[in-house]
């Protein structure tokens, strides 16, 4: 059984964007990718770059990410991009945030992440650089899995608030009414299991190549980081995604606690009318500046 199967006929659409005037251009970037990743293939067994490579990956980007928003705090000139202004982080805060994290990370996910190895033999997912999904492709999967994990994180993000459920699970992740970076994956051990899970039912869908399963995590990564980072920058390249939620789409639901349940696009709550009170809210911020 292969999972790329799933998928394959939707590849020659998107592979097509690679072409122009029927000639695939030349990546600069390619012999060196080549290069480092054969590299990497010949040295190591396939469960030390499923396991250990996808740890890697996870943490680096992770933190990564959480830097920018982690040195606005020390930036006078940020501040004025800071949504809840008067809500400034504060080092316990960050430091109980910190540990809760290694803790999640090396305790939960990472048991999950031993299994990766074993997933991708299951389905005979490649790791080799001629199977390597063009670029296009790997967009387009990115694209899937946040669409899948979107629809899943807003029906199961809605049934943790609910009143019989929320302090037992979802409080934790609450605990902050002003969301800073690194709080992204701050929550409660059932609701990373439980919210994650949409993050792996896209892969089960679209996984053709180890290297997308690294894709889809640093897009993940990136778009739950800047959703939780409080400051919202002009020019953000995210903004750029139809439906995109953004950070004060998402920062509101921490304020608030009730609406904006979704993770990464807008549409649910617009169907559903989970965003009748954010969009009260940014109704009556408008009348205020228009004063």
């Amino acid at each position: 059984m292969e999972v790329n199967g799933t998928v394959d006929i939707l590849s020659s659409a998107y592979l097509a964007a690679e072409y122009v005037d029927g000639v695939l251009p030349e990546n600069p970037f390619q012999p060196s990718m080549k290069h480092a990743w054969e590299y990497m293939t010949d040295n190591y067994t396939k469960f030390q770059i499923a396991t250990w490579g996808s740890l890697i990956v996870h943490e680096v980007i992770y933190f990564m990410f959480c830097l920018p928003g982690f040195l606005f705090q020390f930036m006078p000139f940020m501040q004025k991009y800071k949504i809840q202004q008067d809500k400034p982080e504060t080092w316990e805060k960050q430091w109980t945030c910190f540990k809760m994290l290694l803790f999640n990370h090396f305790c939960i996910q990472l048991p999950l992440i031993c299994g990766t190895y074993y997933f991708t033999e299951f389905f005979r997912i490649p790791y080799d650089w001629d199977s390597m999904p063009r670029w296009p492709y790997v967009v387009a999967q990115c694209l899937g899995c946040a669409i899948v994990e979107d629809t899943w994180h807003y029906f199961l993000h809605r049934l943790l608030h609910h009143r019989k459920i929320y302090k037992y699970i979802h409080k934790v992740h609450h605990e902050f009414t002003a969301p800073f970076g690194m709080q992204a994956e701050y929550a409660h051990p059932a609701e990373t299991l439980i919210l994650g899970a949409g993050f792996f039912i896209g892969i089960m869908l679209f996984c053709n190549h180890v290297f997308f399963l690294w894709a889809w995590v640093s897009f993940r990564l990136l778009e739950t980081i800047d959703v939780h980072s409080g400051y919202d920058i002009p020019l953000n390249p995210l903004h750029l995604i139809p439906f995109y939620g953004g950070t004060r789409f998402h920062d509101f639901h921490h304020m608030n606690f009730v609406g904006n349940y979704a993770s990464t696009f807008t549409w649910w709550d617009t169907i559903l009318k989970t965003d009748n009170q954010y969009n009260t809210y940014l109704q009556k911020q408008g009348d205020k500046k228009g004063q």
